[in-house]
């Protein structure tokens, strides 16, 4: 990627495929979005000569498989077809692996998609443990993976880490925590295709809900989902002939935080935001003050707080005051994840913010809808390389109008 207005690339079409998907493949729902996104371009399935899976592997989620890949199932006649993703930033890691396609002028509209069925598995799953009178056991040991004898148990063991060690340093409480649930969840109420459309939250309803790993409660935690999402990318000469307004990718930067020693406490009360803020702000020639809409991963809570010190909307350790004077929610000082995010929407990894940002700068979000976004953060995280003790990698993507 180059800065903003040397050669960018844009999003034409956006497919959403969401809701519970019993009996389908994740092959078949990434092949509905593909093709919702293909005919919200206003292209012709001959016109796309590249594919891309996303999966959200490394640490949780699924892993990818070429086995009946989706462009067989709509018979894209592509050129290329690949695979790629890590945690939650697979949108941004489905951009950089299609950019160079693109700008090699091997294939001229790439399709890039992600499936889920984990809902669905998950009650599956849960029904057979039942009828075998053990409905709490667990699932298969993950080779390699030494933290359940410790108490890893799921997502939520090691992610508490960071909820418990800003408290810790810094003051911050669960009542904090919870005011991020309750606006996202404001959010989400405004969203018909939110799974938590119509069913508003208290502060005193996440109090109230279920401590799953301590400072954790129920309502802190993500959502588990059926569904997917795809979307068509091409280069900006092409974009001008689009049947709806393109999202311009400004900038995409990423993170590792196996840069430093991941043991080190201090990387519990942070994310790997520096470096990928660095290099997606560059590209897009931008300040945090020109951003008009932020999706900030919200795979839990406490990583919306860090990631609110780390941007620099406040300092390192003032999260918790900031979420307490600043109105998260509709009609608020700083509008975040306008969809309902993971807490309260769907779950897609940072394809959620994807669709959302690109929602909100064509201005078909509704009611959710902002004044006007010319220029939509969207931001990654995940992809553990060692567990427990997270070593994750973040991502910035930048879209503009």
């Amino acid at each position: 990627m180059t800065r903003k207005g040397d050669g960018e690339l844009a999003i034409v079409g956006l497919g959403m495929v969401t809701g519970p998907q019993p009996g389908r493949s994740v092959r078949r729902i990434e092949a509905e979005a593909a093709r919702l996104a293909i005919e919200d371009a206003g292209l012709r399935r001959e016109d796309i000569d590249g594919a891309i899976q996303l999966a959200m592997h490394a640490g949780s989620g699924s892993t990818p498989s070429s086995t009946d890949a989706f462009p067989r199932l709509l018979g894209l006649p592509v050129k290329f077809y690949s695979e790629t993703g890590r945690g939650g930033g697979i949108a941004a890691q489905g951009i950089m692996a299609a950019a160079r396609y693109l700008e090699l002028g091997i294939a001229k509209y790439v399709v890039v998609a992600v499936g889920t069925n984990n809902w669905s598995r998950a009650r599956k799953a849960r029904d057979q443990r039942a009828e075998r009178g053990n409905p709490r056991a667990a699932g298969k040991e993950k080779e390699g993976y030494w933290g359940k004898p410790f108490g890893d148990l799921r997502a939520v063991s090691h992610h508490s880490f960071f909820a418990a060690r800003h408290m810790h340093e810094f003051g911050t409480t669960s009542e904090q925590f919870g005011r991020i649930a309750v606006a996202i969840r404001q959010w989400a109420c405004l969203n018909p295709l939110a799974k938590m459309y119509g069913r508003p939250m208290s502060l005193e309803d996440h109090q109230n809900s279920e401590v799953m790993v301590h400072p954790y409660h129920l309502l802190d935690s993500c959502l588990v989902s059926d569904g997917g999402i795809a979307f068509v990318l091409t280069t900006a000469d092409r974009a001008k002939e689009a049947q709806k307004p393109p999202a311009y990718v400004a900038g995409v930067g990423f993170g590792e935080a196996i840069e430093e020693l991941w043991w080190d406490k201090a990387n519990y009360t942070r994310l790997a935001v520096k470096t990928a803020k660095e290099q997606a702000f560059w590209q897009a020639g931008i300040e945090l003050k020109d951003i008009d809409h932020a999706w900030l991963y919200d795979c839990f809570t406490a990583e919306v707080l860090l990631q609110l010190e780390d941007y620099g909307w406040c300092a390192k350790g003032e999260g918790g005051p900031f979420v307490e004077s600043t109105n998260l929610g509709p009609g608020g000082d700083l509008p975040l994840n306008t969809n309902g995010g993971l807490l309260s929407a769907y779950h897609y990894a940072d394809m959620t913010g994807l669709s959302e940002a690109v929602t909100q700068i064509r201005g078909e979000a509704g009611e959710r809808q902002l004044p006007k976004v010319n220029v939509s953060l969207v931001s990654g995280h995940g992809g553990e390389v060692v567990s427990p003790g997270m070593s994750s990698m973040h991502s910035t993507l930048i879209l503009r109008r």
